[in-house]
């Protein structure tokens, strides 16, 4: 009796390569994808490069050249204008009012999600609900009131006029994306420091802290990019000079050089290099948050 004998090669099943899909047949490319992508990369840059390059131009240049085409001698003279107009001021103020309310959020927000994740009782679910509630008050129907409370407070015209609100409206979010992460921190972590003898202090600071690190990061990041780029808080409740944040210092750059559109957009770039370096540093942590943040 003839007998059939099956090589391993034979008998094992071939892997799809990257390029193949689960079937073994190469996927067709996904062309309307890849277009779309282009167009959409291409309406995101030209902006961007037409604010970089306008920023080094003259006057002269920026009404004689082509918009996109770079200057024959790039100037830095629109950004010194810019530095000599009270520009460090401004920066600092906002450095203060982003960092002042960044701070004190992210830590309420991660002591609160903590208690609400391990706590029990009717009084933090209450709390979770005012939290989520807050999410669906628009900062614009409250300017009012908060407006009243800031000059009751006599706090107007300074930077903690803008920073209080700002950490009120910041906490509602963070302590949603950090009460589905320390949500995700397996049960049993939390167990073993409490049968060596841990507090909840304890546990909050040396083991939830760490753990939630990529949310802290998450929400600090995008908090900090709202406050950055506040403009109404910032109008409102401020009226001097010296209390202006950046948003309001390129307003004031519009009005005072309406027709000096380079000088404008010099205002801009240095506007946003400070955002750029940060989402830089924290991008990975940033993408990390977010997907862990929402897996559930």
């Amino acid at each position: 009796m003839a007998t059939t004998v099956t090589t391993p090669t034979q008998g094992r099943r071939k892997t799809p390569t990257r390029h193949e899909g689960p079937a073994g047949r190469r996927p067709r490319p996904n062309w309307l994808g890849a277009i779309l992508g282009i167009v959409w990369l291409v309406i995101v840059i030209v902006p961007v490069y037409w604010i970089v390059i306008t920023s080094f131009k003259t006057q002269a240049n920026y009404y004689a050249m082509n918009p996109l085409k770079p200057p024959p001698e790039p100037t830095f003279a629109n950004y010194q204008l810019v530095i000599h107009s009270g520009f460090p001021r401004y920066f600092l103020n906002s450095v203060i009012v982003t960092a002042g309310t960044i701070v004190p959020a992210v830590l309420v927000s991660f002591m609160a999600a903590y208690a609400i994740v391990r706590g029990a009782g009717r009084t933090l679910r209450v709390m979770n609900g005012i939290f989520l509630g807050g999410l669906a008050i628009p900062l614009q129907a409250t300017i009012i009131p908060v407006y009243l409370i800031i000059i009751r407070l006599h706090l107007y015209d300074t930077l903690l006029a803008m920073i209080l609100p700002s950490i009120a409206f910041a906490i509602p979010l963070s302590v949603l994306v950090l009460t589905n992460f320390v949500r995700d921190v397996p049960r049993e972590l939390f167990e073993s420091m409490r049968v060596d003898g841990a507090s909840e202090w304890t546990t909050l600071w040396r083991l939830a802290f760490p753990l939630t690190r990529p949310a802290l990061v998450t929400v600090a990041i995008y908090n900090g990019l709202a406050v950055w780029n506040a403009f109404l808080l910032p109008l409102i409740l401020t009226q001097s000079t010296e209390k202006r944040t950046l948003p309001l210092a390129v307003w004031s750059f519009q009005s005072q050089y309406g027709v000096n559109v380079p000088a404008v957009l010099a205002s801009v770039v240095l506007t946003t290099l400070p955002i750029l370096i940060l989402y830089a540093f924290g991008r990975r942590q940033l993408v990390s948050g977010l997907t862990a943040g929402f897996s559930k």
